[in-house]
């Protein structure tokens, strides 16, 4: 395989592998604690391992502290020679300042996207904190992206309910939003919401192949042919194990295209 897009990923800070929120995390990968900063050339290493030729990368601002900067993503993706694509995260608790960094990441450091996780804010995407970055992804003309589904980390699941969405979409029908994490264990809510609005897509970071509920692979073989992106959510899995038993999912040429490089890239406009 060659020419594959993983649509989420991250490229690691040590304050993000040792943030203790995200202890429940480290044990599905059996992974000893890096002492020292990741190169990049892991995390390609990694990619190439998979055939995977660009990986969306994002920022964490959580409240209070930020685990991975814009400006360190944005060096991350320099040092890759184009494969590592940006993806911004802003404090959703300073509407101002968030509108203002949205567009600093677009404008200036080239990222095509914005992402925001419910559970790390403890607030759903109806939220009214959220609007004002929504507007901003509008203006800009880039994606929203979010997580929907359980918490892997010991934080409340419940705001990640794909149901949500609805609701910003019907605010919002021109804004594209991708929700990550595929909504398990609400993933028929998740391909009832996607089939619903024009601009909401999932992706299936987060999840193997033989762990991809049914609702997902139906979908994803029927109607939804256009709207489900490959993602692993590197490093938690690694780009060549969420790709395990691809074959055994039965898609046809195009759909196979589509699903692993082909709505990325239009999503993304890559």
């Amino acid at each position: 395989m060659s020419g594959i897009i993983d649509a989420w990923g991250q490229h690691p800070t040590l304050r993000m592998l040792n943030e203790d929120m995200l202890s429940s995390l480290r044990r599905w990968t059996g992974d000893a604690m890096p002492t020292a900063e990741l190169p990049v050339a892991t995390t390609l290493a990694a990619m190439d391992a998979a055939g995977v030729h660009r990986m969306l990368i994002s920022a964490w601002s959580a409240p209070y502290r930020t685990l991975i900067s814009n400006d360190e993503v944005a060096e991350f993706c320099r040092q890759s020679g184009g494969r590592l694509v940006g993806v911004g995260s802003v404090d959703i608790s300073k509407p101002m300042k968030a509108v203002a960094e949205i567009r600093r990441c677009i404008t200036e450091l080239g990222f095509r996207a914005i992402r925001v996780l419910p559970w790390l804010w403890e607030a759903p995407p109806t939220d009214r904190r959220y609007y004002p970055v929504y507007v901003a992804c509008c203006e800009l003309g880039v994606p929203f992206c979010t997580q929907i589904g359980h918490a892997g980390p010991l934080m409340p699941s419940e705001v990640g309910r794909p149901i949500y969405l609805d609701q910003v979409a019907i605010d919002f029908p021109d804004l594209v939003i991708v929700g990550g994490h595929i909504g398990y264990p609400w993933t028929e809510e998740a391909v009832a919401v996607a089939t619903k609005h024009r601009n909401v897509y999932i992706d299936t970071s987060a999840y193997t192949i033989r762990r991809y509920p049914r609702e997902i692979v139906a979908y994803l073989k029927a109607h939804g042919r256009r709207k489900v992106l490959f993602g692993s959510n590197y490093p938690m899995i690694q780009p060549a194990k969420a790709l395990e038993e691809l074959d055994g999912l039965g898609l046809d040429v195009e759909t196979q295209q589509l699903f692993l490089s082909g709505n990325a890239e239009r999503v993304y406009r890559l």
